[in-house]
């Protein structure tokens, strides 16, 4: 074991956000003031962990104790701060991170007017100061304490809207990583501590674990996987993630990239490296010739690939971001159970990969959300040449997740792959299988990336495709729906596309054949006549059907009107579900499945334009007015707007009828401005407080494809791996 240099600086890591946090709240009448602490905190928490960087690169390792606490049968627990190498990994990756997001929040949170923002930039601050804590734990037992501290601490910030919906998913967040995975963390603790007589983390593992009896071994290594495993999303304790998805966006990017959910992949990583050690736990044996190994990588390929499949379902971005997310994170928990070399650099160097991809993608999301007030992929068609810097990031971090070479996803998942191989031939055949979850999890992850892009860059507000992996069924339609429903909401006879100006029908923008034509902004005559022929068929000919001049709304048309079609109560549209009775030859009716447009939340429901939202005269009249509110030129904007296009946005994310815009998701009436590369870089795409982290985590994701070892991390990996593996398994 490396003698540990006794150093304050472990301790300062943890302490400088406690102490930031009591000044943001003591601040918290003066805005800047408040965000300069949080500024001054990140840098100096970056700073004191840098500063020990070059000497543990070089072996060293600091420490600081506070003395024992828990004199027992063996060795006394001390709370005890350690930089160790593997520590020094995760400490590094969220410090930085957080510089990056603190900038981003200042952004979002006052883009969005946010209330409550000193309560988030203090929540934050001891988020990140528990991380720290967790990054440089000594042992099990301080390791618990810091892991309980940061689900406390981010309680506020999944709750923070404090609405119902958000407030039941922070409960649902506590019940699973606090009562839940910290439950399971302190039995096994506990079970450790009775075995080996010492919880104290140990390069290669504690010793006396090997000569336990393996039954006992078995057992506290899954309850201590599984307790940290609930942080890191694995299945099926996964669902406090997605329903965490109600946080403001940088929470989301603390959440699934910088502290909680890489807390859960990191705690796996000391159990695996630093409690049990690679070789026990490979060498612990289960019935049918798995080892404890293998089964925590089976269930990292079962989790990633069935979290890749749902998230091919989502249509609410930042939810199949969350489904991402729990995916991306199984290929770290699958390259931990990977015996050798290659296997455990790659595990390891996906946690600063991942980290900055998914933070880039999480930043584009929340964008978009505060720039345009758009959620659903369904709504984004052609926003791209309304925000190109955006869903440029949004691209090249998109690519990295699939694993594409040159960005950060590649390198790491290459080197599982080479170690999930050489297992193969090595050790057991069971290890090809693994491989074969790997790569079918790349071509899933272009399969649920692709559509957000195709629809950004390829897809006209107008005239967009209809996109089977988001508005049907798998393997369903391909062709348009002519009147779509949208879950059933008052006067809502049309698909939610959007609300395109003129677009009675389709989502697929009134293709040929199409009983409407989104062309026809003005509310035109035939769009009227249509209506006038449902009218006249409903009333059997009845001649007091008013003129075709006149118009007709379609909300007034009573659903049970329509003869054979199943209304409920309040004559809305249902679906039949008997597939005996179904006419295949039509599409099916749309269902609110609560992923859609029509999902109640505050930033995404209430659109107040497009079919049965008001007359097409009244609309078409407004058309021009929206447009210029929605997109401030050159000659309106004020020298020192802050916010791009929502300056005189005072409630941006949570009153639909104080937008600038004049809507609420989707393209505005007209289709989305275009704003070149060059009015982009000048900030006329969003602020440049959100844009800046955008871009910045970006190219921290190119570099650490192009190259790893420059940026130390790789270094660092190669270190932790080549002190923990025994001698007989060493690097090629």
């Amino acid at each position: 074991m490396i003698e540990a240099t006794p150093d304050i600086r472990p301790l300062l890591a943890v302490l400088v956000s406690f102490v930031a946090a009591f000044l943001i709240v003591a601040s918290y009448r003066s805005p800047n003031v408040r965000e300069g602490w949080t500024l001054v905190a990140s840098l100096a928490k970056f700073g004191i962990v840098a500063s020990m960087l070059p000497a543990v690169l070089d072996g060293a390792v600091f420490e600081w104790s506070a003395g024992a606490f828990l004199p027992g049968i063996g060795a006394p627990v001390e709370f005890a701060l350690r930089a160790d190498a593997l520590g020094m990994l995760f400490a590094f990756l969220a410090s930085g991170l957080w510089i990056i997001t603190s900038f981003y929040s200042i952004g979002y949170m006052r883009g969005l007017d946010e209330p409550n923002q000193t309560r988030y930039f203090a929540a934050f601050a001891v988020s990140l100061a528990a991380t720290m804590g967790i990054a440089f734990a000594g042992n099990l037992v301080t390791i618990f304490v810091f892991y309980e501290i940061l689900s406390i601490a981010t309680y506020p910030l999944v709750a923070h809207d404090e609405t119902a919906e958000a407030r039941s998913a922070g409960r649902k967040y506590l019940a699973y990583t606090m009562f839940g995975g910290g439950v399971l963390v302190l039995a096994g603790t506990a079970l450790v501590y009775l075995l080996a007589g010492s919880v104290d983390f140990t390069a290669g593992g504690i010793a006396e674990l090997a000569n336990a009896d393996p039954g006992l071994a078995m057992l506290a290594f899954f309850l201590l996987a599984v307790g940290f495993g609930v942080k890191a999303g694995i299945m099926p304790l996964h669902q406090w993630l997605p329903e965490a998805m109600v946080a403001p966006t940088p929470v989301s990017g603390l959440l699934h990239a910088v502290a909680v959910v890489k807390s859960g992949a990191f705690g796996v990583s000391r159990v695996v490296l630093d409690v049990f050690g690679p070789e026990l736990v490979y060498n612990l044996s289960l019935p049918f010739g798995f080892t404890a190994g293998l089964v925590l990588s089976t269930i990292g390929a079962i989790t990633l690939t069935a979290a890749s499949l749902i998230a091919l379902r989502k249509d609410h971005l930042k939810r199949r971001l969350a489904y991402s997310t729990i995916s991306q994170l199984s290929y770290i928990i699958l390259g931990l159970g990977l015996f050798g070399w290659y296997g455990l650099v790659g595990a390891l160097l996906h946690i600063p990969a991942h980290a900055f991809m998914k933070l880039t993608l999480f930043f584009c999301a929340g964008n978009i959300h505060v720039s345009t007030h758009t959620d659903y992929i369904s709504q984004m068609a052609g926003i791209g040449k309304r925000m190109p810097l955006t869903m440029g990031a949004f691209t090249v971090a998109s690519l990295g997740m699939a694993g594409i070479p040159l960005l950060a996803g590649f390198v790491s998942k290459y080197y599982m792959l080479i170690g999930g191989v050489r297992m193969g031939m090595n050790f057991t055949p069971v290890a090809y299988y693994l491989v074969g979850a790997l790569l079918l999890s790349g071509v899933l992850n272009i399969a649920y990336f692709w559509p957000v892009i195709y629809t950004a860059f390829f897809e006209a507000e107008d005239a967009h495709d209809a996109k089977p992996l988001v508005d049907f069924p798998l393997g369903g339609e391909s062709r348009s729906i002519v009147a779509a429903t949208d879950g059933g909401r008052a006067g809502d006879d049309a698909a939610t596309d959007g609300g395109r100006a003129g677009d009675d029908a389709a989502t697929d923008g009134g293709r040929e054949g199409d009983d409407a034509d989104e062309d026809d902004d003005d509310g035109s005559d035939s769009d009227d006549e249509a209506v006038d022929d449902i009218v006249a068929d409903a009333d059997d000919g009845d001649d007091s059907a008013p003129d075709a001049a006149d118009g007709v709304d379609e909300s007034d048309i009573p659903d049970a009107d329509l003869d054979d079609l199943p209304t409920d109560e309040e004559g809305v549209v249902r679906p039949d579900f008997a597939a005996s009775e179904r006419d295949f030859s039509e599409p099916a009716e749309r269902v609110d499945t609560g992923d859609y447009a029509v999902d109640q939340r505050p930033s995404d429901a209430d659109v107040p334009f497009g079919p049965g939202r008001g007359d097409a005269d009244d609309r078409a009249e407004t058309a021009d007015a929206d447009e210029a509110a929605a997109e401030p030129t050159e000659s309106n904007r004020g020298p020192d707007d802050p916010h791009g296009d929502h300056d005189d946005d005072p409630h941006g994310g949570h009153d639909a009828d104080t937008h600038d815009d004049g809507h609420h998701g989707g393209p505005p009436a007209g289709g989305w401005k275009h704003i070149a590369g060059l009015d982009a870089l000048r900030g006329r795409e969003s602020t440049w407080f959100t844009l800046g982290p955008i871009l910045a985590s970006m190219t921290l994701a190119v570099l650490l494809g192009v190259i790893p070892y420059e940026m130390g991390f790789l270094e660092l990996i190669e270190l932790i791996v080549d002190t923990r593996l025994p001698e007989g398994v060493v690097r090629p």
